[in-house]
């Protein structure tokens, strides 16, 4: 089976998320570090996932990043590319989700789109257009409290509408339910407007009926639940003979972790983690404020790391963020934390750490930024929507990593998956 499929993924961790469910599905799959420059070198491969930094970007610059990445998955021989976004739909009323959509729908000429955040295996679900965390809407939850991009509606519909130069309609969970009849009906009473449709799915079933209509057309946009659904599509069109073989090998040396995440569920895993290695927790205003902050850490790990694996974390409550944010600015904030936690990374490399877990979405494209890396073939599954990843072709020596969602994998996430990377 040559590349069907292929995602665009506006960050790193949610693309190692769908790099992850692809995988699992049985498609042979590689995720990249941007727009891969060598359109020969996937032979053998299912699935492609280009991980670009563009869900907080200025809209022309998310719009030109993810046109430049189509262009080359077309030449490629691309049938289907999904725009992965973010499973709580993070964006502003300014965009990027809109703005992309519509751009990658123009360009593939296509006269609707599917939109949807679904992804009921982590809790995510859409109703009536509305998208629920755990069955709580999403404006009530815990997740509402991004740093850069907080979500204050749990309308899809009300949001995108003032993203999108489309009309936005809602394919409603009942015709869903019904199946493949029902939904092509529904969408052909649409057709003459030409819009970004939000679908609703509370389970995994209705994501294979809308993973079918959409593999059917050349453009989606969702979460990794819409990428169950697609890949199984992908499947039934051309079954792979080599299924999902792997090169990931288990990597060996020192390992670290780092966590700029300010997610409820990191705290609780940097809180986890501190009964079983040494943490060096950094103070986020002392980060900000640049006062030594990469010496400190690295100091810290020089003591530490030849007897076992290290956490260095810059997270803290959602309270003391937007202090921060308040005195230093959102974005300002944000870049100074995440530029000084990949020079750690990079540091850390250097001191021979060859396994590394990243906590946080905006915190790993720094590091892998940072690190130059390019592609990753994606192994197995170290939690749901966190698989080990191995790059290939790293100046001093390949290394394996996993990068996390802020919100992603247990309690004792953050030992058990540096344990597993070896």
């Amino acid at each position: 089976m040559t590349a069907l499929l292929a995602a665009i993924a506006d960050d790193y961790t949610g693309a190692s998320d769908l790099a992850n469910t692809w995988r699992k599905s049985g498609l042979r799959t590689v995720q990249t570090i941007g727009v891969p420059a060598d359109k020969e070198a996937f032979g053998g491969i299912n699935a492609i996932v280009v991980s670009l930094k563009i869900r907080s970007a200025p809209v022309a610059e998310a719009v030109s990043g993810a046109l430049a990445a189509e262009a080359l998955l077309r030449e490629i021989g691309v049938r289907h590319v999904m725009y992965k976004i973010c499973s709580t739909f993070d964006s502003t009323d300014d965009g990027n989700i809109g703005q992309v959509t519509d751009a990658l729908m123009e360009r593939a000429g296509q006269g609707w789109v599917f939109v949807t955040p679904a992804f009921p295996e982590t809790g995510r679900t859409v109703y009536k257009g509305n998208l629920f965390v755990n069955d709580v809407p999403l404006n009530e939850s815990s997740l509402r409290h991004h740093p850069l991009n907080p979500m204050r509606d749990a309308n899809l519909a009300r949001i995108l509408a003032k993203q999108s130069e489309r009309p936005v309609r809602i394919l409603d969970v009942q015709t869903v339910a019904a199946g493949l009849g029902a939904c092509r009906e529904k969408i052909q009473s649409f057709s003459d407007i030409r819009p970004s449709i939000i679908a609703d799915a509370i389970d995994d079933a209705h994501l294979d009926v809308l993973g079918r209509l959409a593999f059917e057309t050349a453009v989606s946009t969702g979460a990794s639940g819409l990428g169950h659904g697609l890949a199984r599509a992908a499947l039934e069109a051309c079954r792979s003979e080599d299924g999902a073989t792997s090169g990931f090998q288990p990597v060996g040396g020192r390992a670290a972790a780092i966590a700029g995440s300010c997610s409820a569920r990191t705290l609780e895993q940097i809180a986890v983690a501190e009964k079983r290695m040494p943490v060096l927790r950094l103070d986020p205003e002392c980060i900000v404020a640049g006062s030594g902050a990469v010496d400190e850490a690295l100091a810290f790990a020089r003591r530490h790391l030849e007897a076992g694996p290290v956490l260095i974390a810059a997270s803290a409550s959602s309270e003391a963020v937007a202090a921060l944010q308040q005195k230093y600015g959102r974005m300002e904030t944000g870049h100074a934390i995440e530029r000084v936690l990949a020079t750690i990374a990079l540091g850390l490399v250097n001191e021979g750490v060859r396994r590394l877990v990243v906590a946080g979405g905006e915190t790993s494209g720094a590091v892998v930024d940072m690190l130059g890396i390019r592609s990753f073939e994606v192994g197995e599954e170290l939690a749901p929507g966190v698989p080990m990843l191995r790059t290939f072709g790293q100046p001093g020596g390949d290394l394996a990593m996993a990068l996390k969602s802020g919100n992603f994998g247990g309690p004792d996430f953050l030992p058990e998956a540096l344990s597993r990377l070896a």
